[in-house]
């Protein structure tokens, strides 16, 4: 019986800072940039669930947040802190798996398959995770337990907050049909638009249709929509102890900011780092994007994928998009990295008899 779980901290910035802070407890609060008294142009990192009650979200301009509710608690972003808090938590997991990826500072996955002898063992089992990393390290998580990572990922999301949800083999169908189809990991914007305009609105819906006509409309990535929607993924829970991630930076002859010589830099920096995956055959399930601004304060973004992939657009478009999510745009730039992580051995692209759906 193959069984996967996602460990997910819950607020993860936010909960750090609750553990130096704890007279922000209870409190709206957020981690981000400096509201400048909502003149800020940065964005909201994380915000805990009792500033979510005011509206407040992830990735909102900082400017609005503060709009919002100007009396929270405003705290900068402080990586070195996160990651050595990161650090404690999975070295805790860890001791509780066959093997663990950890794909962010705040989230791994899991497969305890030779640690627990039914599904149900496997709740009793997440609850004794979830217990421990509160007892050593005082902060609570989320748990999606299922057969493979993607129904994990999506059982995650309905456990939040502080929450273990079970999804079993026999019910990923009923599990998934009646969720959105935007709501499915890696299905973005344009994509949910178009699977409405073709009369698809949940997940349900692609299921039972066609693969061949998901085929005709988005090519090989239609089959993996299709395949997705029906709690398909044999990706493995790779623990990787070779090379950890790839990267490359670029310092400007002066500071700037200017967006075309960013971008160019970004787009430059994504096709080496492509580059180097590519001679040692690996594929990278996150990116990182590393801002060190004119007065030497550096701030680090990410985004991770369900699935490893080697596409050199997918680095730079992902570069692009977490560049202006999170820089500062009154300082200028002095330099600019780019580095993928979650490393794990690239199989090439895979048949599309493979993506098909009995």
């Amino acid at each position: 019986m193959r069984t996967i779980m996602l460990i997910d901290m819950d607020y993860f910035f936010v909960a750090c800072e609750e553990l130096r802070r704890p007279e922000i407890i209870g409190r709206p609060a957020i981690v981000g940039a400096d509201p400048k008294e909502g003149k800020g142009r940065g964005v909201v990192s994380t915000c805990s669930y009792e500033a979510r009650k005011y509206g407040i979200r992830s990735g909102m301009p900082i400017s609005t947040a503060y709009r919002l509710m100007p009396d929270a608690f405003f705290m900068p972003v402080d990586d070195t802190y996160y990651e050595e808090v990161s650090g404690r938590i999975f070295s805790i997991v860890k001791e509780y798996a066959a093997r663990m990826e950890q794909v962010s500072v705040d989230e791994a996955f899991i497969d305890v398959s030779g640690k627990v002898g039914s599904y149900d063992d496997a709740a009793v089992y997440a609850g004794l995770i979830k217990g421990d990393i509160l007892k050593r390290v005082g902060l609570k998580c989320s748990i999606g337990i299922g057969p493979n990572k993607l129904i994990a990922k999506m059982a995650c999301e309905s456990a939040k907050p502080n929450g273990i949800r079970l999804v079993k083999e026999n019910e990923v169908r009923d599990f998934l049909s009646g969720i959105r189809i935007g709501d499915m990991h890696g299905v973005g914007g344009k994509t949910e638009a178009r699977l409405n305009a073709m009369g698809y609105k949940t997940l349900g819906d692609i299921a039972a249709s066609s693969p061949v006509r998901l085929f005709t409309e988005f090519g090989a990535y239609g089959l993996e929509i299709h395949r997705n929607a029906n709690g398909i993924d044999d990706s493995e829970v790779v623990d990787y102890h070779g090379i950890k991630s790839i990267g490359r930076e670029k310092t400007f002859d002066s500071d700037t900011k200017k967006w075309d010589e960013i971008s160019n830099a970004l787009r430059f920096l994504s096709g080496e780092v492509f580059d180097e995956l590519r001679r040692k055959g690996m594929a990278f399930r996150t990116v990182t994007v590393k801002i060190r601004y004119s007065d030497f304060t550096e701030h680090l973004k990410s985004a991770s994928l369900v699935h490893g992939s080697q596409d050199m657009e997918g680095i730079a478009k992902n570069a692009v998009k977490l560049f202006n999510s999170s820089r500062n745009g009154d300082k200028s730039i002095r330099k600019i990295g780019v580095r993928v992580s979650g490393l794990i051995a690239y199989k090439g692209q895979k048949k599309i008899s493979s993506f098909m759906v009995n």
